[in-house]
This record gives structure tokens, C-alpha cells and sequence, in this order.
């Protein structure tokens, strides 16, 4: 936990070692999305990384975070996940280590959004997204089937930007 408010509290570590508070991310919006390598919907990189270009200058922050927690369909290493995306997908937007999103062993983050938004809004796959509005608020969430490019998400961004 760090100083702040809302999601702003939580902190993750960074996929390449050092900690990654997402106070850092305080007046931006920021679209939390648990990702896999080895999942039917890995190829939503792509249109998150489209995401992150996109509205990134607007101040959108696409944080994704592996977890294993679905089929176990990111096995990897951190180091072999952010090869993967970099390889594969060009991905360049911010990546936290691998964590869980579910049940008992949940990374705090994901606890405080299923309490906040109810368990209805947890994650029940990979690429699940949570939208966090600038002042730390969850303000939506959407679920795996929900692509990067899709009018309802990129209208929930818009309304989120600062």
C-alpha cells in the first residue's frame, strides 16, 4: 500500500524488478487489464498496446498484469512474459510481475475492485479490464470477451481521460 486514495493505494511490483505504486499513475486514467501468453484472447496485446498509443498523450495508462489464475496459461518467468509481449505484440505499456487476481491469494488491487465493484465485476478469465478514473475510482470494468477496440470501452476511456 502506498499514499493516495481508491486504487491509488495499491501497489504492484514491475515485471522488471522494483515497485510500481499506482499513486504513480495519480490524473491519469488507467485500464488494469490481467493478461496470459498462452490464452485464446492473447491476442488482445495487440489492440491494447493499440490503446496505449492511441490515448496514451490524452493520459491513458495501459498496466497489464499477468496472472495464472486461468487455465494456467501464463506458466512463464517474468523476464519470458516480457519477451513475449515485446516479440510478439510490440508491447511497450507498463507490465506489473505475474500475481493472482483470484480468490484468497488476490493481489489487494483485485480484492479491493471485486469488493468495491461486487463480485459480479470479478475477473473470470484472462483480459478482464478494470477502468480507473484519474482521481483513483473504479469507474467501470469489462469482461474478457470486451476487445480493446470496442465502442463501449473506448467511450468509458474517453469519459475517464483527464
Amino acid at each position: 500500500m502506498t499514499e493516495g486514495s481508491g486504487a491509488h493505494v495499491f501497489r504492484f511490483e514491475a515485471i522488471e524488478g522494483g515497485p510500481l505504486p499506482l499513486s504513480d499513475f495519480a490524473g491519469k486514467a488507467v485500464l488494469v487489464v490481467n493478461t496470459a501468453s498462452q490464452c485464446g484472447f492473447t491476442r488482445q496485446y495487440a489492440g491494447l498496446q493499440d490503446l496505449w498509443e492511441g490515448y496514451r498523450a490524452r493520459g491513458l495508462v495501459v498496466l497489464g498484469v499477468p496472472s495464472n489464475d486461468f487455465g494456467g496459461q501464463e506458466p512463464g518467468t517474468e523476464a519470458q512474459i516480457k519477451e513475449f509481449c515485446e516479440v510478439n505484440f510490440d508491447v511497450d505499456f507498463p507490465m506489473t510481475a505475474k500475481v493472482h487476481v483470484r480468490g484468497g491469494a488476490a493481489h489487494p488491487f483485485y480484492a479491493w475492485a471485486a469488493d468495491t465493484l461486487g463480485a459480479e465485476a470479478a475477473p473470470r478469465w484472462n483480459f478482464h479490464k478494470y477502468l480507473v478514473a484519474p482521481d483513483g475510482r473504479l469507474v467501470a470494468w469489462f469482461p474478457t470477451r470486451t476487445e480493446p477496440d470496442d465502442p463501449g470501452l473506448k467511450a468509458a476511456i474517453e469519459a475517464a481521460l483527464p
